[in-house]
């Protein structure tokens, strides 16, 4: 079991989700995060003021799959959010020892 983990730009977590559904994902979570990486955030201008945004806001989706699904979710969150700019965001792959479903005690791969 794997938990991929991506960061992307807000305005592409309808179009990921969508996609996602379509190859059969049925769970993910997301979050609205702030951060920064090479980008290092932005300047803009309010008020006649310019001032600097060091935190960008981005969305963090969490999708706990089998290990034979990653390549198929990963392949499809590159496709769908990718816009060949920076910030476009991560993707972060890690192991998952075990996932419990609360409700039934159900545990492993059956849980997700």
């Amino acid at each position: 079991m794997k938990l991929v983990t991506a960061i992307i730009k807000p305005h592409k977590l309808d179009s990921v989700r969508e996609a996602l559904s379509d190859r059969g994902i049925t769970g993910l979570t997301a979050t609205e995060v702030k951060g920064f990486g090479r980008q290092k955030g932005h300047t803009e201008l309010y008020r006649g003021a310019e001032y600097v945004i060091d935190f960008l806001p981005k969305i963090k989706l969490e999708v706990a799959i089998a290990s034979q699904m990653v390549e198929t979710v990963v392949e499809t969150i590159i496709e769908v959010a990718s816009s060949g700019k920076i910030g476009d965001g991560k993707i972060f792959v890690s192991s998952l020892e075990e996932v419990i479903r609360i409700r039934t005690g159900e545990t492993g791969e059956d849980a997700i």
